[in-house]
């Protein structure tokens, strides 16, 4: 997963009715193998977030 600072997160629930989270990605931290997105969610609260399967990323135009 190649992320850049702008790009957009789409975290999908893990279970039934779970609602999904997006944020910006706003540094990207680690290495190409493994990177770390600092996001910024839409709600205001910041993490650090080693991205995995249910994991969308949508680029920045």
């Amino acid at each position: 997963m190649q992320a850049t600072v702008g790009d957009r997160v789409r975290i999908h629930g893990r279970t039934v009715g779970a609602a999904e989270r997006e944020g910006e990605v706003i540094d990207v931290r680690g290495s190409k193998e493994s990177p770390l997105l600092v996001v910024r969610y839409d709600d205001g609260h910041e993490t650090i977030l080693a991205p995995g399967a249910d994991c969308e990323l949508v680029h920045a135009d």
